[in-house]
């Protein structure tokens, strides 16, 4: 026999064993497919998180949030979610077209209709889906020199899965006191997306938390919605109040609202961690119809048919266009009084919903209308 094809066989069938060199050469290839990095995690969730997410529950801080309630088990054993998974990679995707200085600006311009900044471009459940079944179609390709098959689902943000937690165990970053994943050269500004498999891959290992003494995020907060550091109470965050919420904003949290309209990242904008937040190389997150540019006013006279065109494809689509002019008409309230938003809300005192009036009725009564 010839000794080069004796060798490559043997070479070949001793990187099957190793999978250590089949785990590094899939994590290498992420950034090909538009992610900052992808890592293994180990599928065991720790009993300090499972106590952590239990306590949290009892004390109600998950709102209306029902589903996070639900299915426990499947969250403290993400295997059982997919048949046969033996590990997780875990991946980062970011969002940031821009800056972060660009959406303090925006923020800061009290004019401005302020859209969470990973809300200005397409769905990222829809992109992110798409790209990891990319990624695992190469995986699915690359270990079949190695005569192996892949067994996967993919997942972000649509199943019961702690995924901070998964992400946190393979190495990708450690939780931050605003309950977020951090990276010391990379930020907060990322979504996480998984793939479940059937490879014994090697997981990473857990990094050292680095917040320090740093309480900005606690700080800044408007609504003052973190109970403690790494314990938010939802019911008190403006992100919850704008996009989960289905009812009346509670008054007393209307004023810290500010120029939000879906969504907040001031625990992620004034982090000093994310002065390293990478922007993302996937077009499909640059803002879509100027969101990133609407005025208040624009917002709010806006019809519903022009608006479901608007936000078709985003994940704004999803909150309805009801509660769209209940966040913008609190908006409103906190702008500074002028004639046009006098009259924008005096044109949407009889709209046909009990919820937007009422809101309205408290807009104008900050501007001293009524």
């Amino acid at each position: 026999m010839d000794s080069r094809l004796r060798w490559n066989d043997i070479r070949k069938y001793i990187l099957m064993m190793d999978f250590s060199i089949i785990s590094s050469d899939i994590c290498k290839q992420a950034p090909s497919f538009g992610f900052l990095e992808a890592a293994i995690a180990q599928i065991k969730i720790d009993n300090q998180s499972q106590t952590n997410f239990t306590v949290w529950l009892d004390k109600n801080f998950h709102g209306n949030m029902d589903y996070l309630a639900k299915n426990t088990s499947l969250r403290f054993n993400p295997e059982i979610l997919h048949n046969g998974t033996i590990s997780i990679i875990c991946v980062k995707a970011p969002y940031l077209t821009e800056s972060i200085d660009t959406h303090k600006d925006r923020l800061d311009n009290k004019d401005n209709a302020y859209v969470s900044s990973y809300a200005l471009g397409r769905d990222y459940h829809k992109v992110l889906r798409q790209k990891l079944k990319e990624y695992a179609s190469w995986i699915e390709e690359y270990i079949g020199q190695y005569d192996l098959e892949l067994n996967y689902r993919v997942f972000t943000d649509s199943a019961p899965i702690l995924e901070i937690e998964l992400a946190k165990n393979a190495g990708l970053g450690f939780r931050g006191k605003n309950t977020l994943l951090l990276n010391k050269t990379e930020g907060s500004m990322f979504f996480l997306g998984e793939i479940f498999t059937n490879l014994p891959l090697i997981p990473g290992n857990p990094v050292t938390a680095h917040c320090g003494s740093c309480t900005k995020c606690l700080e800044v907060c408007p609504t003052q919605a973190f109970v403690s550091p790494y314990v938010l109470d939802a019911r008190k965050c403006i992100s919850y109040l704008t996009i989960e919420n289905k009812e009346s904003i509670p008054e007393e949290y209307r004023q810290a609202i500010g120029n939000r309209i879906y969504g907040c990242d001031d625990c992620q904008l004034f982090c000093p961690w994310n002065k390293f937040s990478k922007l993302t190389t996937l077009s499909d997150f640059k803002p879509r119809n100027n969101l990133e540019n609407l005025s208040l006013i624009d917002a709010f006279l806006i019809d519903e048919t022009t608006w479901q065109e608007l936000t078709q494809g985003s994940p704004i689509h999803r909150i309805g266009y009801e509660c769209w002019l209940r966040n913008v008409a609190v908006a409103l309230g906190n702008a500074k009084t002028s004639p046009e938003i006098i009259n924008a809300l005096l044109r949407r005192q009889t709209f046909p919903s009990k919820m937007v009036q009422e809101h309205v009725t408290w807009a104008l009564a900050q501007h001293k209308n009524i």
